[in-house]
């Protein structure tokens, strides 16, 4: 398959973000280099550094169009002293073995690890997780998905049921059945995130305890703990559903909210559920709640 790609120069500080916008505007994956060949020393197990002057790099199927792509992003506040970016046709190689090599293990909270499948476990003592994600969304790398991990690992979730609401790779519902619950749920849009889910269930030993439906054959249960990790518009259109799913006294916790939009979902919500502060990393927030 060909490919090109897409290079930003940004500050380190608006970096993440600039990678969040080249994910939501269809980069299949965005890597961070140095731009100004600056020294950086090796991070720790799950820390992010980034260079003073960055290049964000976004990766992309040589037939998308990337002039609508390039106007939309000139236009983010990050952009309004300069908007430096090159676009390059690729080489074909192995691009899945690249981003393999730059995918590490990652803490999240007190006890609870992202490992991915062919690194070794830093922590054999720790709750880890084992990860492939395949085709599908979630590796814990982004903002929405380690508040949800950090916030599953504050949780006493011993023994509880579990709802994972876009499910993707898999990753909230496996770390929730490692972290001790006693069952979970998996739906998605994308079949390919089922195979990707079941996959990863395997891996971890606890697919026997783990149910993946295609969303909207999913079966009329309550849970303790519901997570929803995807988008602003869609948790304010899927309310009744989501809600529906949640216990009286359960706890609901969702992402995938840019900051500025939290307070129209909570407001969706405030109804049936009492929220707690929210948690917010860069640009993205993370709301927990509970049924009332």
């Amino acid at each position: 398959m060909a490919w090109q790609q897409l290079k930003i120069s940004v500050k380190a500080e608006h970096a993440e973000a600039v990678g969040d916008m080249l994910s939501a505007n269809q980069a299949q994956a965005v890597t961070f280099v140095d731009a100004k060949d600056t020294p950086m020393y090796e991070p720790k197990p799950g820390e992010v550094l980034l260079w003073p002057d960055t290049q964000v790099i976004g990766l992309y199927d040589a037939s998308i169009n990337l002039v609508p792509v390039v106007e939309r992003l000139s236009h983010a506040a990050v952009f309004r002293q300069e908007f430096l970016y090159s676009i390059d046709q690729l080489e074909d190689k192995d691009w899945e073995r690249e981003w393999m090599e730059n995918f590490h293990p990652m803490q999240f909270g007190q006890r609870l690890w992202i490992c991915p499948s062919w690194r070794d476990i830093p922590n054999p003592q720790a709750v880890n997780v084992l990860l492939d994600p395949g085709l599908a969304f979630g590796t814990g790398t982004h903002p929405t998905t380690s508040m949800c991990l950090r916030w599953l690992d504050s949780q006493d979730i011993q023994d509880k049921s579990v709802f994972d609401f876009g499910c993707g790779s898999g990753i909230l519902a496996i770390a929730a059945l490692k972290l001790g619950a006693a069952s979970a749920i998996g739906i998605d849009i994308d079949p390919q995130a089922l195979i990707a889910s079941t996959s990863n269930a395997e891996k971890n030993s606890v697919l026997d305890r783990l149910d993946l439906y295609i969303a909207d054959q999913q079966p009329a249960v309550q849970v303790d703990i519901v997570v929803a990790n995807i988008l602003s518009g869609p948790l304010k259109a899927l309310k009744p559903n989501i809600s529906a799913h949640c216990k009286s006294g359960g706890k609901l916790v969702m992402s995938g909210i840019l900051v500025e939009q939290a307070q129209t979902v909570i407001d969706a919500y405030s109804d049936e559920f009492i929220f707690e502060p929210m948690q917010q990393e860069g640009e993205w927030a993370c709301i927990s709640a509970k049924k009332v």
